[in-house]
């Protein structure tokens, strides 16, 4: 197998505020996988929240694509083992190869990814589409550019959570879901919060403390009249036992976990503990996107809308109406480069 490496820009459309922190531009790095005259493509959608930056994943492709030299890819469970140990901590290079190969795997055999792992896309719910923090009037603006989305999500965890969620409930009485990205310092201001949006009608809430709090949690969850979901707490299906007893559900998202094998491992693993699944992003193009719609139909909710917060999306592959996903024709992955279309 021979890796290429290329880097793209995505800006935003508007800047991306979060409880941690605030961007107008994401770079990342691309991977094509190419093998007996068929290529294959990948996204690492690196986040500094665990540690990630490009120079990392520069670095850990470039390793990863010297070990695949004359690798069988139809070996690809071995190998994304033995890549997994070299990739550590940067599960988002992890990903972009994972996504290549079984893009590659797609195309080789003529099928597309649901149906390697027997899905039905038509089962996917629908998905949210998130609002970042900001202020009242930013938030009615994106709330207006969002009106044909039919669930939202709202990030809190600021200072100004009330006046956020009084101008969402002023204008719209959509279902709301609401993250805090760890926002919330106390279990108790996290209870007094949940007990608050409850009262809104919100559906769930994501990540109401920062991640490691597992006794905090359990209390929390004890205590909480909304279903309580991981998100900077869940990885990897390894995180699974001592997350259990602390979360109703996990928000599975593919550069975290290292790519679609690893997400298939946890959401079964999740399913006999008992937990529900949410499918999430980061902030992707097209192609991230695409890959994890195709695993739609195992979630109980989506959030994959990190391609509409872009304004170059440089891929064509799943479109969003009215919350409704659609998968593109085609094997494998089934997305194309602009320029190619």
């Amino acid at each position: 197998m021979e890796l290429r490496v290329e880097e793209r820009e995505l800006n935003l459309i508007h800047p991306w505020t979060l409880a941690r922190g605030s961007s107008t531009a994401k770079r990342y790095a691309y991977v094509t996988l190419s093998h007996q005259g068929v290529s294959g493509r990948g996204e690492a959608a690196h986040n500094v929240r665990y540690g990630e930056s490009l120079e990392l994943v520069r670095e850990v492709l470039r390793r990863c694509g010297e070990r695949m030299v004359g690798v069988d890819p139809w070996k690809y469970q071995s190998l994304l083992a033995e890549l997994g140990d070299l990739v550590r901590p940067c599960r988002s290079a992890l990903a972009a190869i994972d996504l290549a190969l079984f893009d590659w795997i797609g195309q080789s055999t003529g099928r597309p990814l649901y149906q390697l792992f027997g899905l039905d896309p038509s089962a996917m719910p629908l998905t949210s589409v998130s609002i970042g923090i900001g202020s009242r009037e930013e938030v009615m603006t994106k709330l207006a550019e969002a009106e044909a989305h039919p669930i939202l999500k709202i990030k809190l965890g600021g200072d100004n959570d009330e006046e956020i969620m009084d101008a969402v409930r002023t204008v719209t009485a959509k279902p709301v879901r609401v993250d805090a990205n760890e926002g919330w310092q106390t279990p108790e201001q996290a209870l007094e919060k949940i007990q608050w949006l409850a009262g809104l009608g919100v559906e769930l809430v994501e990540q109401p403390l920062p991640a490691g709090r597992i006794e905090d949690m359990r209390w929390l969850k004890e205590r909480s009249p909304l279903p309580l979901v991981a998100d900077e707490d869940i990885h990897t299906a390894a995180d699974l036992p001592r997350l259990a007893e602390a979360f109703h559900g996990i928000n599975l998202k593919l550069m975290k976990a290292g790519g679609i094998l690893e997400a298939v491992r946890t959401i079964h693993a999740a399913r006999a503990l008992g937990m529900r699944i949410m499918i999430g992003c980061m902030i992707e193009s097209s192609l991230g996107i695409t890959a994890a719609a195709h695993l739609g139909s195992l979630a109980d909710w989506l959030d994959l809308d990190g391609n509409l917060l872009i304004r170059d999306d440089p891929f064509l592959g799943a479109t969003t109406a009215n919350g409704r996903i659609e998968l593109p024709a085609g094997t494998g992955l089934g997305v194309s480069a602009r320029q190619e279309a």
